[in-house]
């Protein structure tokens, strides 16, 4: 007879046992490993980072610096040969189903590491025991699951330990992150929202947010998206064992200046992609006012400019040559459309702009607002006013 465990649960008992422990993981990654190891966007308290570092070890086996090496890596290269697990570069299927091993390989290459490591645990526990055994963890943890919950419930419940942060993070948020779902910044990269509740993988479901402003501690950004891992920090916040260093900006507005001063630059840059949301409603309406011009005086134009309204509020340089040919001659159908349209990349190349000094940029700044309100299209006219607004 196969030993029972300490605990004699029924089925549904287990697997609410299952999903504790798994979701303890899923908080371990998304607050330690993620926020805190990658991208520093707070400080945890030496106790809660170690149970985080042990609690990883007897669960997942994964190694700190290998997991924020190749992270960073990511976002250094996002959507490039050099990304680690793009599906843009993979393939959907590879990266959702066998991302484990893309993961695996990039632990390997050591020059990722020696690179984009730099930070992460490098203590003598660290070094001896997480790091060097790192199957000793999840043999553990299999021993004592089995020693609670019985032969056949432990194993079960260690398998799903095991493969729960694979599937979850190297397949799901890596994979469908970057290929389904919504966008509320347009970053340049392929990134979505997956959904707007981040529960069942503690905030990482908003992943086009987190690449939008990736040093920040709360994925969330709109009223109606929630990010559970945000509740936690908050909550180790508020107990003294979190300290957070950095979240996304909040827009904020005072009456239009008469003329564009380096406030309103440092604004306009800091909330660049909420900029470039309200410009991508501007070039809607602009659009929309275009096409009902068109259908009434070349009919031909306006059919030919409705095919091609998703790609407006694109990045002209994530559209293939074909389509970037296609939408030049459906834009020199409508002036005031390539207008806008134009102005937009002239815009965002100005935050792009790295090595040009602050008196360079505001002007870039100035002439960009009087060419916009010079142009008599009235969307790209209220556009640069409210611009002006930013504080």
């Amino acid at each position: 007879m196969l030993f029972s465990g300490a605990f004699d649960l029924p089925w549904w008992a287990l697997v609410v046992v299952a999903l504790a422990l798994t979701h303890v993981t899923i908080a371990a990654v998304t607050i330690f490993l993620h926020r805190h190891q990658a991208h520093r966007a707070l400080d945890l308290h030496p106790v809660v980072s170690h149970f985080f570092r042990l609690w990883l070890w007897l669960t997942t086996g994964m190694v700190t610096k290998e997991w924020a090496a190749i992270h960073r890596k990511h976002h250094a290269k996002c959507e490039t040969t050099e990304d680690p697990h793009s599906p843009q570069i993979y393939g959907i299927n590879r990266v959702l189903w066998l991302g484990v091993l893309l993961y695996v390989r990039e632990a390997h290459n050591t020059d990722t590491l020696e690179r984009y490591g730099h930070g992460t645990p490098d203590d003598w526990i660290e070094r001896n025991l997480y790091a060097r055994h790192s199957v000793l963890g999840l043999t553990l943890m299999g021993a004592i699951d089995i020693a609670l919950f019985g032969v056949v419930p432990g194993l079960l419940i260690v398998l799903a330990q095991i493969v729960w942060i694979p599937f979850w993070a190297a397949g799901v948020i890596n994979g469908l992150g970057h290929f389904f779902g919504y966008r509320s910044w347009q970053t340049g990269d392929a990134s979505t929202n997956i959904l707007p509740w981040g529960i069942l993988i503690g905030g990482e479901e908003l992943h086009n947010n987190h690449h939008a402003y990736a040093t920040s501690a709360k994925l969330s950004n709109k009223w109606y998206e929630f990010d559970l891992g945000w509740g936690y920090i908050r909550a180790l916040e508020l107990l003294g064992f979190a300290t957070v260093k950095k979240i996304a900006p909040v827009p904020r507005f005072r009456p239009a200046r008469s003329a564009v001063d380096f406030e309103t630059l440092q604004a306009v840059i800091a909330n660049r992609y909420d900029v470039l949301a309200k410009y991508a409603k501007s070039l809607k309406a602009t659009y929309k006012e275009e096409v009902s011009r068109l259908r009434n005086f070349q009919p031909q134009d306006a059919e030919v400019l409705k095919r091609f309204k998703r790609r407006l509020t694109r990045d002209e340089r994530s559209l293939a040559d074909a389509e970037r040919a296609t939408l030049a001659e459906a834009l020199a159908k409508s002036a005031p459309l390539h207008t806008a349209y134009s102005m937009r990349g002239e815009l965002i190349a100005i935050w792009e702009r790295s090595t040009a000094s602050r008196e360079q940029l505001l002007k870039q700044l100035q002439d960009w607002c009087s060419r916009a309100e010079a142009s008599g299209v009235r969307p790209l006219v209220e556009f640069s006013q409210r611009l002006r607004c930013y504080a």
